[in-house]
């Protein structure tokens, strides 16, 4: 193992080489060594035409973490699971100035395994019938991007997609300590990730494995427990500064209730206010039964650990989140990934492999559009690429799965509290069009595996039946025409059976869902 300096990483990136970075996030980017990068080739042109593959989000929206690529002529190609956190990569893509993959976050964790093992590839049904199967868009996110990379298959009689193996020359990842003969360990960080499985698919590609640490310690001193990544993987370290090594993005010092290190009292979590939020939330909650595995999503889906939380059913749930923790509380923003008392931590890929297979009882999952085919996108609007993460791999094979998300966007106001719902101020944009824009999620596959779907507002419910789209529930308060179905691109099926949302949910006290 050697001990270099950051400059000195970047210069073992050649021209033309496939680079992969690991990251979640703002969590165990390798921010010392990418930055380095991007210096080098500031200065000198070099290094260029570089392909970048990740499986995870990396970054925070205002330039670290993947966007650290985003130069022309230093990235020809970027393959990755999810690109909202990386704006000015995404500008590159719709602008055509690179060619631009968006695969399942889970598969492409996979997928390293699969290199790793020098397998012809990850073959999956995760994405079939969305837009990364090829019969749709294949996973291209623009005119210049042309190269198949996933193909349709059939084994045993069943229709498969085949995502192709490619080798990687470099990697950049990171760890928390390495000792003196280049063993990793990760004690300090919030997840392993993909870390091991990076490693491996570069060291056996023949390329070259660089880790960003803490600190260097003596041979011999590493718990061999704490040992995530062999020195037999290692070619090369490099000491971060604190600044480019935090925790987390924009954290402050080191959180040991997200490592496992130390257990904190939950009590303290604030209840949330009563708003369109927290209604939908509320909705949602009350789908959860005892021993339930749970995967929530970020933003309103969020809502509901703290809603259940509130109303005492908190252990009703264990919670799980992609980046491989089990149990405990997730985190929000730049901290999405770790968790708060975690219970366990996998690996990134293992905690897939259990979403896959249906591990999972109940997904709670963002709304940003849906149609009249139950089809939902979150991962394109317009010219803004969000990608899908994990998104594909957790919505396609949950035993149950609920969309949440407002009813419209864009300057919705509510009055409630009273046991009815009020709309004071209509969202500019509309929700629940004739066709999305891009198929994260499949309607169609979802009927074909008998999949309960379900979508919550703050307003009205839907269920996802074989025979078509169905309003199952409205607020109490609201106009079924005025404020539903003119407000949709397409006319659901209306239940014959319509009920009211339970009136508890409009009401400003607990609900009393334990009971």
């Amino acid at each position: 193992m050697k001990l270099i300096k950051p400059a000195d990483a970047a210069e073992m990136v050649k021209d033309g080489d496939v680079i992969s970075t690991t990251g979640f996030v703002g969590s165990l980017c390798a921010e010392e060594l990418t930055i380095a990068l991007e210096k080098r080739f500031q200065e000198t042109g070099h290094p260029k035409n570089l392909t970048l593959v990740y499986s995870a989000a990396q970054g925070d929206g205002k330039g670290k973490g993947a966007d650290h690529f985003a130069h022309e002529g230093m990235t020809k190609r970027v393959i990755g699971g999810h690109w909202n956190l990386s704006p000015a990569l995404g500008k590159m893509a719709v602008e055509n100035k690179i060619e631009a993959y968006n695969f399942p976050q889970g598969t492409l964790s996979q997928l390293f395994r699969d290199i790793a093992g020098k397998r012809i590839g990850t073959i999956t049904h995760v994405g079939l019938n969305t837009f990364v199967d090829p019969r749709i868009q294949g996973g291209k996110l623009n005119d210049v991007t042309k190269e198949d990379l996933v193909k349709v298959i059939n084994i045993e009689g069943q229709e498969r997609l085949l995502y192709k193996a490619f080798p990687i020359n470099v990697c950049f990842i990171r760890g928390t300590y390495a000792d003196e003969n280049g063993n990793i360990s990760l004690e300090r960080e919030v997840a392993s990730i993909d870390v091991l499985s990076v490693a491996q698919a570069c060291r056996n590609s023949g390329g070259t494995v660089i880790v960003q640490v803490e600190k260097v310690v003596k041979a011999g001193t590493l718990d061999p427990r704490l040992v995530k990544i062999p020195g037999i993987c290692v070619d090369a370290v490099v000491i971060g500064k604190p600044e480019h090594h935090e925790q987390y993005f924009g954290c402050s010092g080191f959180d040991p209730a997200l490592t496992g290190e130390a257990k904190v009292p939950l009590e303290s979590i604030e209840s949330p206010v009563l708003n369109a939020r927290k209604i939908i939330a509320r909705r949602a909650a009350m789908e959860l039964t005892p021993d339930t595995v749970v995967n929530l999503g970020i933003g309103i889906p969020e809502v509901i650990s703290l809603v259940a939380n509130e109303e005492g059913i908190g252990s009703y749930m264990t919670m799980t989140v992609e980046a491989g923790p089990v149990g405990g509380v997730p985190e929000g923003g730049t901290g999405f990934g770790a968790c708060v008392n975690p219970e366990a931590i996998l690996d990134e890929g293992y905690q897939f492999d259990f979403y896959d297979g249906g591990g999972v009882d109940i997904a709670f999952l963002g709304l940003a559009q849906a149609d009249k085919a139950g089809n939902i996108n979150v991962s394109k609007f317009g010219p803004r690429i969000a990608g899908c993460g994990g998104f594909i791999n957790i919505t396609q094979n949950a035993k149950r799965v609920l969309f949440c998300g407002t009813f419209t966007a864009g300057g919705l106001k509510i009055k409630t509290g009273d046991g009815k719902l009020e709309i004071l101020n209509e969202g500019k944009v509309k929700k629940f069009l004739d066709e999305v824009e891009q198929i994260t999620f499949s309607g169609e596959y979802a009927i074909k595996t008998k999949q309960p779907v379900t979508y919550i507002t703050e307003r009205a419910v839907f269920e996802l039946k074989e025979d078509g789209f169905y309003l199952t529930e409205i607020a109490p308060g609201v106009d079924l025409e005025k404020d539903i179905l003119s407000l949709m691109e397409f006319k659901p099926k209306v239940d014959k059976n319509l009920k009211l949302m339970d009136e508890r949910i409009f009401h400003d006290e607990l609900m009393g869902l334990k009971k």
